[in-house]
Order: structure tokens, then C-alpha cells, then sequence
């Protein structure tokens, strides 16, 4: 992202320190930037070993593979790059698609001639900062072993549209989105035009325009099943058998800012939950999670997304802990579709290790076993052994495991995970679930019993 702000995709700058960057929390779709190859140019020296000349075709055009210099648009520096394509305009026009070294590839771009040079222009390329990016990313890698992600990162390495106009919004892209190619007829767009309410696609601006005088929808579809008017949020369930274009097009949206989301296009089997800030003009659209509407593995969560300019605003905490405001009006217990990536791990654990303190914090009896946090708060077990043992609250004490906590340690941990954005509010929820057979449904919370003996919790 050019110049903007870092809710909008764009790098924020982080503080000095040598080597790449590390990832923060944003909720959760961030990404710290690559770590620059061995290979990269030195000071004193040509972005590529050589001469000159062997990074130049016969028409005088820097090589596909070339390390050279370009303009980066988020502050105007010169960085070092990679040529990943070369285009020439009808106009005469030379464009490169280069990714920057430093950077996480969803920085890719078109850069034009005169923003592209071989040599640095100060002749001095060491840097003591670096820039880092913030990413709500919980998917991961989707289970993907490296050679599908080298893979993957070749079919999907130049990005086939570079910004979407959503709303009130203009955002910069992140990722390659396989949207249909009636949308990109030569390749790539520099603007796709989205109809935040119904989500259609539109090549134009005047199309999108037209649309939306002939548009009688101000929401997505499906039913509205929470509302907050203090916070101005609002929640709607849209099955993915009922709003199959609809449903698609959100998956074809998140593609945009998640690299490794595996595309559903047979969308029928899932609910997604779409969050919207709402005022006088309508919904407008936020971010959503998905989940299978049955999950073998118990899974509560299946993609998330908040998009850019939402960021770090607490939605990505939100979506999280909607999820399992679900689970306990289903009676289940519930996790996110795993492998995590390591930011979801932090995100999640983060969520979970709140939650557990919240209720210890509030606990009138002396004990409580780890099957009782798991009722109360829908997490799994492996779940609430993790929180726990990261907080430093189960203890091995006379040949077993107690979570051992007063109430002086619990308001201290507490003060390292304050609350941000806006929290879910159970009462406001209305929402009844899909009703399965108990004694055939293993992750209902009434088909977990109670141990014999119970751990406990010295307070």
C-alpha cells in the first residue's frame, strides 16, 4: 500500500533492529516481512554479480530474475527488488512486476521504468530499519507441505488485481484471487469495482454506480442474528446453499489478503457469519469467519478475515469469540480449523488465555477441574492445557496436575491481555442451532463426564 495507513495494508514502521522484522497481533489475518536472501547487494556493489549488461535483454529491458532497485511506494525509498515479469503497454509503456526483498511478497507490484534502476541511487543500500507488517492471518498453511507452497507461490506470484474499491474503501490488494477471468480479460486490473452489500464484481466504475441505483439491498443476505446498537456492529448467518454467488464471491474477497486459503468453490457445505459496522446508508461490510455447518473434527472456525482498513481495531478478537458464542448456544465444544499459523497461535492463545483468567478471577469455590473450563467456556482440552500452562497456572503437585492461582496472580496476569474493540454480548445473540442426536455428536459438551477426581485450584 502507497503512503497509507497500516489498517490499510501499508507497512508501519517498527523500531531498529538489524535482520527481519517480527509479527504482531492485529487481529488475525500479520505477516512479518521476508528475510532478504544471502544473494542480496551489498553496498559498493551491483544489485547483480556481473556486468551491467547481463541483467538487460536486447531491447534494453531489465531480465526476468534481475536484482535491481525500485521506488517503494510507502515511503519513496529505494529498496532492493526481483524482477518477477516485464510488460510493455500498447502505449509504448514499460512496467515491471517486482517483489521487494525485504518485504512479505504481498507487497508485489507494478513499478513503472523511470521507478526502476540498477544501481542504487545514493549508492547506499545498508538499512538499520526495517518495516513491519501487520496481518490477520489464522489459516496458515492450510496443512500445505513445502513443496505445495513452492508450488502455489509460482501459479499465484503476480497478482491479478491490484486494488479493490469496497464501500467507502480503496484497498490495496495483498494476493493472487482466482476470480473468473470475464473480470481480468488481459491478465490483470488495476481496479476491481465490489458492491459491498451484495458483493458482485463489476469492471468499471460506472457499472458499479449503475448497480447501486438499481440496488434495493443495504445488507448482506441471509438473517441478521446479532446487533449491538452501542457499538454499531452487526452480525448476519448466510448458509452457502442458499447464497451460493454470494458465498463465492466472499471466498474469491479473502483470497486477496490470505495467500494460503485453500479456494471452496462447492460452497453449500458452510455458514459463513459476516460482521458489518452499520449506520444511516446501510451494512458495511467488515470481515466474517466460516465453519461446516457438521465438522468431523469439531471445528468451529474454518477462514477468517478482517479486511485492511478494519484491522487492529479488535474485530479479528471479535469474530474469534462469536465463534464460540456459537458453540455454547450449540452446547459444544469448539477450536479453529488447525494447523494455525504462528500469529493465529498467538491470537488464539491470547483469546483463550483471557477467557480462562476471567473466570478464575470470578470464582467463588475453591477448585475447578479442567473439564468444568471446558464447559464454561467451549474450549477443548488440549486448548485450556495450553492457556494454562502458558500462564504458569498448572503446577505438578503430589503426583498429579493442579491449577494453582490466587486471586492477587490472576488480576496480575490479567493486566497483559486488555481488552480492544468490542466485545460479544450473549444477550444480544438470537440464534438457534442445528439440533444433533448427543449420543452420536462426541463433541457435545453433555457427552463429556466428569472425572472421579477433579483437578483443583488453590485460591
Amino acid at each position: 500500500a502507497a503512503g497509507e495507513d497500516p489498517r490499510k495494508g501499508a507497512p508501519k514502521k517498527g523500531r531498529k533492529k538489524s535482520g527481519a522484522g517480527s509479527q504482531d497481533d492485529a487481529s488475525p489475518a500479520a505477516a512479518a516481512p521476508a528475510a532478504a536472501p544471502a544473494d542480496k547487494a551489498k553496498p559498493g556493489q551491483d544489485a547483480e554479480a556481473g556486468s551491467g549488461d547481463e541483467i538487460r535483454d536486447e531491447r534494453g529491458l531489465f531480465r526476468v530474475d534481475s536484482n535491481i532497485y525500485c521506488r517503494y511506494n510507502g515511503d519513496g525509498s529505494w529498496r532492493p527488488a526481483r524482477v518477477i515479469d516485464v510488460k510493455v503497454t500498447q502505449a509504448g509503456d514499460t512496467k515491471y512486476y517486482v517483489h521487494y526483498q525485504e518485504f512479505n511478497r504481498r507487497m508485489d507490484t507494478w513499478v513503472t521504468a523511470e521507478n526502476a534502476r540498477e544501481e542504487h541511487p545514493d549508492g547506499n543500500v545498508s538499512r538499520s530499519d526495517f518495516v513491519e507488517f501487520v496481518e490477520e492471518d489464522y489459516g496458515g498453511s492450510n496443512g500445505m507441505d513445502e513443496a505445495s507452497i513452492r508450488e502455489h507461490e509460482e501459479i499465484t506470484k503476480i497478482k491479478n488485481v491490484n486494488q479493490i474499491e469496497l464501500g467507502r474503501n480503496v484497498i490495496n490488494t495483498w494476493y493472487f484471487s482466482p476470480i473468473p477471468r470475464e473480470y481480468t480479460p488481459d491478465g490483470a486490473v488495476d481496479v476491481l469495482y465490489v458492491s459491498e452489500f451484495t458483493l458482485n464484481f463489476y469492471r468499471t466504475s460506472s457499472e458499479l454506480a449503475r448497480h447501486y441505483r438499481r440496488c434495493q439491498i443495504w445488507h448482506p443476505p441471509g438473517d441478521e442474528i446479532y446487533r449491538d446498537e452501542k457499538s454499531k456492529v452487526a452480525m448476519f448467518e448466510v448458509d452457502g446453499a442458499k447464497s451460493k454467488i454470494y458465498s463465492q464471491n466472499l471466498c474469491y474477497l479473502a483470497k486477496f489478503f490470505l495467500d494460503h486459503k485453500t479456494l471452496q468453490y462447492d460452497v453449500d457445505p458452510f455458514l459463513f457469519y459476516v460482521l458489518c459496522e452499520f449506520d444511516e446508508k446501510g451494512y458495511h461490510f467488515v470481515g466474517y469467519f466460516s465453519k461446516e455447518k457438521f465438522s468431523e473434527e469439531g471445528n468451529n472456525l474454518a477462514c477468517i478475515l478482517t479486511l485492511p482498513p478494519y484491522q487492529r481495531k479488535g474485530y479479528g478478537k471479535f469474530l474469534i469469540e462469536f465463534s464460540y458464542a456459537l458453540s455454547k448456544k450449540e452446547e459444544k465444544i469448539g477450536a479453529p480449523e488447525k494447523p494455525l499459523s504462528d500469529l493465529g497461535q498467538i491470537s488464539y492463545r491470547s483469546f483463550w488465555c483471557r477467557a480462562i483468567l476471567e473466570i478464575l478471577i470470578k470464582l467463588e469455590k475453591e477448585s475447578i477441574s479442567v473439564i468444568e473450563l471446558m464447559r464454561l467456556t467451549s474450549f477443548k482440552f488440549e486448548d485450556v492445557v495450553l492457556a494454562l500452562k502458558f500462564l504458569g497456572l498448572l503446577k505438578y503437585i503430589e503426583g498429579g496436575y493442579a491449577i494453582c492461582a490466587d486471586k492477587a496472580l490472576v488480576e496480575e496476569k490479567m493486566k497483559k491481555f486488555p481488552l480492544k474493540g468490542p466485545r460479544v454480548d450473549a444477550d444480544k445473540l438470537h440464534w438457534a442451532p442445528l439440533k444433533v442426536d448427543v449420543k452420536r455428536d462426541k463433541w457435545s459438551i453433555h457427552s463429556k463426564r466428569k472425572p472421579e477426581s477433579t483437578t483443583s485450584t488453590a485460591s
